[in-house]
């Protein structure tokens, strides 16, 4: 897969030298930009990636799989230069979305003069749990074969937790916080308060936009309308495409009242839900503020702002 992979991005290079955008090596504005999702995992990511590999090649931008050894989300100190070299460097893989499951990197930390566009999903903090958990037992339906890490291990969910299992472990809620929180130690401190605040600073600061799982065709109607370039016709795709809806976890049950409740006491869990209610009340906050409802449906706003008093006057 690998040598495949590294052929088709000398054919790209290729292709670009030849046919390159600029005489002069440079890009055009809206050419010279990056998208980072760097997508938690069971958040209905690989559904939303599925869009943007659909839409690549219609919409003329590349899609690119950061995939990092044991889906380690950290990466090392020399990892994180050349990543960030990658990016703002590659002008071949421009316009470019990349996306794997890495925690958040500031690239302005590497003296980079143009940052990227980082984008993210989040979900119920149990639910993701939930669903992680089974994942690892049956797998989904994206992938049926794949053997998995704890195929063959029946117990359920309930069961786990009721027996104080590792799996099902409060501490393995600990991870929107740091996804959001990025490379720092005190990030995957697990109960960190720093990490929860940073998170959130982050969150405001460096996204442009965080969805939820729960409302992921609004997250992406939204990313239509500011992000023509990269989600034209992503609506429409994710209402009738079948891609969308592909990956679905198998076997899954739902926790009991008294399971829920008992993760529930656990200070971890109140630390991520409160990451999540946070990101759901900012998400919810630009909604308002980009769409109306009409019958029942969502319609984006058209612009609502002009310029008036233009001085000094034109002849």
């Amino acid at each position: 897969e690998r040598a495949i992979a590294r052929h088709e991005v000398r054919e790209i290079e290729q292709r670009h030298t030849v046919d390159g955008p600029r005489q002069d090596g440079t890009l055009e504005e809206e050419d010279d930009v990056v998208i980072i999702y760097n997508r938690v995992p069971k958040t209905a990511s690989t559904s939303f990636t599925n869009i943007a590999y659909d839409l690549c090649a219609k919409n003329k931008y590349h899609v690119l799989h950061i995939n990092t050894t044991k889906n380690n989300p950290v990466m090392s100190l020399q990892d994180q230069v050349r990543f960030v070299k990658n990016v703002t460097s590659w002008k071949e893989m421009k316009p470019g979305f990349y996306h794997g499951h890495v925690s958040y990197l500031d690239f302005a930390k590497f003296g980079v003069k143009k940052k990227p566009i980082y984008i993210n999903v989040i979900r119920d903090p149990i639910e993701r749990l939930v669903s992680y958990y089974y994942f690892l037992r049956f797998g989904d339906d994206y992938r049926p074969g794949l053997r998995r890490r704890k195929q063959g291990d029946k117990k359920t969910f309930d069961e786990c937790v009721a027996a104080g299992g590792s799996d099902c472990a409060p501490e393995k809620l600990w991870l929107q916080i740091p996804f959001f929180c990025g490379h720092s130690s005190e990030c995957w401190n697990v109960g960190s308060r720093w990490a929860l605040e940073q998170a959130k600073y982050n969150l405001i600061n460096e996204y442009f936009l965080v969805g939820v799982t729960e409302e992921l065709e609004d997250f992406i109607m939204l990313l239509e309308a500011a992000l023509p370039r990269f989600f034209r016709g992503a609506t429409e795709l994710y209402r009738t495409g079948k891609k969308s809806h592909l990956r679905k976890t198998t076997e899954k049950k739902l926790p009991t009242k008294e399971t829920i409740a008992k993760l529930q006491q656990s200070e971890i869990w109140k630390m991520e839900n409160e990451f999540y209610e946070f990101a759901l009340e900012q998400f919810q906050f630009v909604r308002a503020h980009a769409v109306r409802e009409k019958d029942g449906e969502l319609y984006i706003l058209a612009q609502n702002f002009f310029y008036e008093k233009i001085y000094p006057k034109s002849n």
